[in-house]
């Protein structure tokens, strides 16, 4: 499947609609939470057990990201797309006959194994053309598209409820809200496999809009980005941002509640909800909002805010979090917008220092980090509070621990984005090819795994 070139006169505006058919549609696993209930009374789960399909959903992401990049950047991103369709689909229908069934491990299987495919290729398959499209407003272009995934629970979780209201929550209820899932997913996500077009060469491209060469700057391999020390740096600066907001986000509920348990104005379950509605809509609009300033202010800078005022933000909430609800609501609300900020910015801070030839390939591999944060942050937050209320500690007592060591990885993550420098010529890809006399680039484009 060749991927397809945009006509003379396309608009490089029809690109991120096509992204975000994706994003939206791969963003229903952050409402996952809205099948566990149901699943654990009609199979008989555990709250363990019923995590199971999101948590290999979201490893798959990574791994499939890491492995699937240069596969991604080599066919295109029709090919991409379509990958990403038949995968997130299928998983929600092999899902629906393990509800059908009750084979619980079908469930694991479909919407875990495959479905975390279709997330990983899916989350990677838009980027690489929304920059080349948009090499003036990498930031911006990337943060519409990454926006879609971190709002796609916004869509799913009420829609997922109303289904399980109207379809009944047992296991047949289960089976079609499942088959519905899968069948409309894919109807949305084939008009974004029919709407991408990647520009023309720039020889050929006459387009109005005025936008730079998408070439320009250094061009790097994904093989020879892995022996880069810029790679591994942004990788633990995204590790070290991702795990301080998902420490949050996992827990959002229960920590506000054990803030104010002890006060004259606790939280109730509703108002807990609701807090967590708002964590959403503060990820959504980080992804577009601080990822367009990063055009503005450059990527390093936009780091540097979200890892020295995120580092801040955890100070206030362990100092004075549990006096004032709406500073904890605020800190709360600003640290999960540098979390989603974070996601959308990588794509054009790997552009500035890699170039555009495989910055798909790059960020797949760099996606990792988010495989290896979304074990750590839960991990940290939950294993400590646990053996905090062990020792007889109840409120905020129960994650002052958890706070500290947040603010302690958000300042290694400080120190390692101002480490970073612009990559040596002798990584380019020019330089790479010239060393070993094979002046065709696309052998250099075969070595790349």
């Amino acid at each position: 499947m060749s991927p397809p070139i945009a006509p003379v006169g396309w608009s490089r505006w029809l690109v991120p609609p096509a992204a975000l058919s994706i994003h939206l549609s791969i963003g229903q696993a952050y409402a996952w939470s809205v099948f566990k209930p149901p699943l654990e009374e009609a199979l008989g789960l555990s709250g363990t057990q019923s995590a199971l399909p999101f948590q290999l959903g979201i490893v798959m992401l990574g791994l499939s990201a890491a492995f699937g990049g240069t596969l991604v950047e080599r066919r295109g991103p029709r090919w991409a797309m379509t990958v990403a369709l038949v995968c997130f689909s299928s998983g929600f229908l092999l899902s629906a006959l393990g509800a059908a069934t009750q084979q619980f491990w079908l469930i694991v299987l479909g919407y875990g194994f495959v479905g975390g495919i279709g997330l990983g290729i899916g989350y990677i398959s838009p980027v690489s053309t929304l920059i080349k499209w948009f090499p003036d407003r990498p930031g911006m272009a990337t943060g519409i598209a990454i926006m879609g995934f971190g709002g796609g629970a916004l869509i799913a979780s009420p829609w997922s409820a109303q289904m399980l209201e109207s379809f009944g929550s047992d296991s047949r209820g289960i089976a079609l809200a499942f088959l519905v899932h899968g069948l409309s997913y894919a109807v949305f996500m084939l008009l974004g496999v029919l709407l991408v077009r990647v520009p023309r060469p720039r020889t050929e491209e006459q387009r109005a809009d005025g936008a730079p060469a998408s070439a320009a700057g250094p061009q790097v391999s994904a093989r020879q980005a892995l022996r880069t020390p810029q790679f591994w740096l942004l990788w633990v600066v995204l590790c070290m941002n991702v795990t301080a907001g998902i420490g949050i986000l996992e827990k959002a509920a229960p920590m506000i509640t054990d803030f104010f348990a002890d006060t004259s104005t606790p939280v109730s379950v509703t108002a807990a909800a609701g807090f967590v509605a708002l964590l959403s809509a503060a990820n959504m609009a980080g992804r577009i909002g601080w990822s367009s300033t990063s055009d503005l202010i450059g990527r390093k800078n936009i780091y540097r805010v979200y890892l020295g005022a995120g580092t801040l933000m955890y100070a206030l909430i362990a100092l004075v979090g549990d006096s004032s609800k709406p500073l904890f609501v605020l800190c709360a609300l600003v640290i999960l917008s540098f979390y989603g900020g974070g996601f959308a910015t990588i794509p054009a801070y790997l552009k500035d220092l890699f170039g555009t030839y495989q910055v798909g390939a790059i960020h797949g591999r760099l996606l990792t980090a988010w495989s290896t944060a979304g074990v750590l942050g839960p991990l940290i937050v939950n294993w400590i509070a646990d053996r905090q209320e062990e020792a007889g500690k109840d409120g905020a007592d129960l994650y002052g621990t958890s706070l500290l060591i947040m603010m302690a990885l958000l300042v290694v993550g400080f120190v390692a984005n101002e480490l970073v420098r612009p990559v040596h010529p002798s990584h380019h890809l020019a330089a790479v090819t010239a060393q070993k006399g094979a002046p065709d680039v696309r052998q250099q484009h075969s070595e790349s795994a």
